[in-house]
C-alpha cells in the first residue's frame, strides 16, 4: 500500500509538472505573437501554482506578465511585477529598467520614472526614446504640482463598461450621445487579432434620471467589421464614421451618413481628396459645414498623424487638404481635432508639452494663424492617453476619453466642467487665458467692507493614550480636488490652525510615522457676519494588526462607482501603501439597513472591489489587498435615523498584516 501511495503521489506530481510546462509553453507562444490578452491569464495561472517552478523561471514569468499588462489596457497592473523583478535581479533583461520607468510614469511617480529612464539610457535598446520621455516626466511634475481647478466626472457604469469606450459625439443640446466601444455586444460578435471585440457605435439619450442604456446603432451604420463614430455635424444631420478600408484604402477611411425620416443612410466615402491609402481616423466640421479638419498619416507631413483642413468650393466639393503647419503638428502623432466656434481648435498630441501618451491641447486662430497650443493640464490630462475631446456649445463642459486610474476598465468617457477655461480672444498675441479663482483677501483696507474670517483649528492626539502628537496635515478643497495648504501640529505640539474660505467643503488628512493616516471631510458655512471658528480634532491609531480607518471615499446613491472627490483620499492611500511595502490590508464595504440583505451585501462587495481596483491600477500589488463586503451586518450606529445610517454607509481600510 505504501508503494502504491507513493506511486500515486509521484504520478500526480509528474502530471502537475507536465501541465505547468504546457501552460507556460502556450503562454510564451501568445507572448511571442504579441497576443498579450491571451498570455496574461495563462501566466497568472502559472504563478498560482508555482511550487514546482524554479526561482529563475518564476522571475521570467513575472517579467513577461508585467510586460503583457503594460502592452494592454491593464497597464496599471504592470508595476508590482516589474518592480519585484527589478528588486531581485535588475539585470534580468536589458529593457527591464525602461519598462519599469514607463510603469512609474503611468502612475505619475515622476522622480522614480526619471531615475529608471536614466539607468535605461545605458542599457536599453530604447535609449533613443528616453530624452523625450524624460521631458514628459518634467512636464508631468509641473502639471501635477499645479493642478487645474476642474471637476471631472466619469459618465458612469450606464455608459462605460469594463471594455474600451471612446470618441464621444454629442448633439448641440447634449441630449444625444454617440460613442465607440469594443464590448461583447458588437454587431457580428467578431474579434480582432488583439482579441478585442470589433468596434461598434452606440447611442444613448439624456433623461431626467441620467443616460439611457446605450444601444448599438442598427445597420447600415454598424457592420461586422470595425465601425467608429468620429463626428456629428452641428445640425445633427450628418454622422461621420471611421470604417476599415477596402481596395487601395485598406488602412481605414472617413465615411458619412445622412439622417432621414426613416433612419441613417448607408455610409459613403467622403472622397479621394480626403481619403487616401493611408489612415484618416478623425474629423471635425465647422458650424457652417464649409471647412473640414481631419487627421492623416499621409506622406509630406511633419511625422506620424498630422492635422489637415479642407474647404468646400463653389461646386460643393472638398478641395486639396492643407497641413495646419508646425505650430500644430509635430514629429509625433496629432489626432482627434475638434473645431469650436470656427477659430478654437482642440486636439490631442503625443508631442508639444505632453506628459505622456496623448494629451489634450487647444489653440486659437489669430489673424489667420494658429497659435502655439496650450496644454489643458492635470487632472484633465494624465500620463496615459487622453483623447477625443469635444466641447459643449457654451464652452462650459468638455467630453473626452481617458485611461486614467479609477475607471471601469480600458478607456472610459468623462465629462469635465470648465469654469476656468475661458479662452479669450483679443488682438494681442498669446491669448490663451486661464481665469483663476482669486485667493481670499482678509486684509481690512480703507473704504472697503470688512471681510470676516473663518478659522480652522484643532488638536492631534494618540487615539488610545491621548498623547499630543506632531503630525503632517494636508487641507484639500473637495470641489476641485486641489490641495489648498500643507501644515503641521508641531508648534505648539499637537495644535494646528489656519485660515480657510467660507462656503467650501474640505478634506483634512493627517499623517504621522508609525500611525494610520486619518481624514475628515467638513463643510464651512457661507460667509459669516462675524469671525467663525471650525474645530476639527483628530485622533490617530498606531499602525498594527486589526486597526482600521474610515476612508473618505464617495459614491452616488445606490452605486458602486467612485465619485471624483474620492481621488484625493485614494491617492493618499496609495502613497501610504507605498510607504509601508509589507503592509497588507482589507478594504471593507458597509451599508445601512435600507434595502434587502442581499442587495446591501452585493453593493458593499462592489464598492470594496472598486477601491481595490483603483489601488491595483495605481500599481499596488494585488496580493496585499483583500476586498470584502459586509452589507448591513456590522453597524456602528443606529439605522433608525439618517445620521446613524450615514455613519453605517462606510468603506474601511483594515490592517491585516504588518
Amino acid at each position: 500500500m505504501k508503494k502504491i501511495f507513493l506511486t500515486i503521489i509521484f504520478s500526480l506530481l509528474c502530471f502537475g509538472i507536465s501541465a505547468q510546462k504546457r501552460l507556460l509553453k502556450e503562454a510564451d507562444m501568445h507572448y511571442e505573437y504579441e497576443e498579450y490578452n491571451l498570455a496574461i491569464p495563462l501566466y497568472e495561472s502559472f504563478l498560482e501554482n508555482e511550487a514546482n517552478a524554479s526561482p529563475t523561471q518564476i522571475l521570467e514569468v513575472r517579467y513577461k506578465l508585467g510586460i503583457s499588462h503594460l502592452m494592454t489596457s491593464q497597464r496599471g497592473k504592470a508595476l508590482p511585477y516589474l518592480a519585484e523583478v527589478y528588486a531581485q535581479n535588475p539585470k534580468l533583461h536589458k529593457n527591464l529598467s525602461f519598462y519599469l520607468a514607463q510603469s512609474y510614469q503611468l502612475q505619475h511617480q515622476w522622480d522614480k520614472a526619471i531615475t529608471y529612464y536614466k539607468i535605461a539610457q545605458t542599457e536599453s535598446e530604447f535609449a533613443n526614446e528616453i530624452p523625450k520621455l524624460l521631458q514628459e516626466c518634467e512636464f508631468g511634475k509641473q502639471y501635477t504640482k499645479n493642478p487645474l481647478r476642474a471637476s471631472i466626472e466619469n459618465l458612469g457604469d450606464g455608459i462605460n463598461s469594463t471594455h474600451a469606450e471612446y470618441v464621444p459625439v454629442l448633439t448641440e443640446d447634449e441630449k444625444i450621445l454617440m460613442f465607440t466601444s469594443r464590448r461583447p455586444s458588437t454587431t457580428g460578435g467578431g474579434k480582432d487579432t488583439d482579441q478585442e471585440f470589433f468596434e461598434d457605435i452606440y447611442i444613448a439619450e439624456k433623461t431626467p434620471e441620467g443616460w439611457s442604456q446605450p444601444q448599438n446603432m442598427p445597420r447600415p451604420i454598424n457592420s461586422n467589421s470595425h465601425d467608429a463614430c468620429i463626428a456629428l455635424s452641428p445640425d445633427g444631420k450628418t454622422l461621420f464614421v471611421y470604417k476599415t478600408g477596402s481596395g487601395k484604402n485598406k488602412m481605414g477611411d472617413i465615411y458619412f451618413s445622412e439622417k432621414t425620416p426613416t433612419g441613417w443612410t448607408d455610409p459613403k466615402s467622403i472622397g479621394d481628396k480626403i481619403n487616401t491609402k493611408y489612415r484618416e481616423p478623425s474629423v471635425s466640421i465647422t458650424h457652417d459645414a464649409k471647412t473640414l479638419y481631419f487627421s492623416s498619416d499621409r506622406p509630406g507631413g511633419f511625422g506620424g498623424l498630422d492635422i489637415y483642413k479642407s474647404t468646400k468650393n463653389e461646386k460643393g466639393e472638398w478641395t486639396e487638404p492643407i497641413n495646419l503647419g508646425a505650430n500644430i503638428n509635430t514629429q509625433y502623432d496629432e489626432d482627434s481635432p475638434f473645431i469650436h466656434n470656427e477659430d478654437v481648435l482642440y486636439f490631442s498630441s503625443q508631442g508639444h508639452s505632453s506628459m505622456g501618451g496623448y494629451d489634450i491641447f487647444v489653440s486659437n486662430l489669430v489673424n489667420g494663424d494658429w497659435e502655439k497650443p496650450h496644454n489643458l493640464g492635470y487632472p484633465i490630462n494624465t500620463a496615459d492617453d487622453d483623447i477625443y475631446f469635444v466641447v459643449s456649445a457654451d464652452n462650459k463642459r468638455g467630453y473626452y476619453a481617458s485611461a486614467k486610474a479609477g475607471g471601469l476598465g480600458d478607456k472610459d468617457l468623462y465629462m469635465v466642467r470648465l469654469p476656468e477655461l475661458e479662452y479669450v480672444k483679443t488682438n494681442k498675441p498669446n491669448t490663451n487665458i486661464i481665469v483663476q479663482t482669486p485667493n481670499i483677501n482678509i486684509e481690512n483696507k480703507p473704504n472697503q467692507e470688512k471681510k470676516f474670517i473663518s478659522l480652522l483649528k484643532g488638536t492631534i492626539t494618540d487615539a488610545k493614550t491621548k498623547e499630543l502628537l506632531s503630525a503632517d496635515i494636508v487641507l484639500t478643497d473637495l470641489a476641485d480636488n486641489v490641495v489648498e495648504e500643507e501644515l503641521n501640529s508641531q508648534e505648539p505640539l499637537g495644535k494646528y490652525q489656519t485660515l480657510i474660505r467660507a462656503d467650501k467643503r474640505y478634506l483634512i488628512s493627517v499623517e504621522k510615522q508609525g500611525y494610520l493616516f486619518h481624514s475628515e471631510d467638513f463643510v464651512v458655512p457661507p460667509q459669516p457676519q462675524k469671525d467663525q471658528e471650525i474645530i476639527v480634532d483628530i485622533a490617530l491609531y498606531k499602525l498594527q494588526k486589526g486597526e482600521r480607518i474610515n476612508l473618505k471615499v464617495f459614491y452616488d446613491f445606490d452605486k458602486d462607482f467612485l465619485r471624483p472627490e474620492s481621488v484625493t483620499e485614494l491617492e493618499r492611500l496609495v502613497a501610504f501603501l507605498e510607504k509601508y511595502p509589507t503592509l497588507q490590508v482589507e478594504i471593507a464595504g458597509h451599508t445601512d439597513a435600507i434595502g434587502t440583505d442581499t442587495k446591501n451585501q452585493g453593493l458593499s462587495e462592489r464598492r470594496a472591489t472598486s477601491v481595490v481596483r483603483y489601488l491595483i491600477e495605481r500599481g499596488i500589488n494585488p496580493k496585499r489587498l483583500i476586498a470584502k463586503g459586509y452589507g448591513e451586518s456590522k453597524p456602528i450606529a443606529s439605522n433608525d435615523n439618517e445620521e446613524g445610517r450615514q455613519l453605517n454607509r462606510r468603506t474601511e481600510c483594515v490592517v491585516v498584516a504588518f
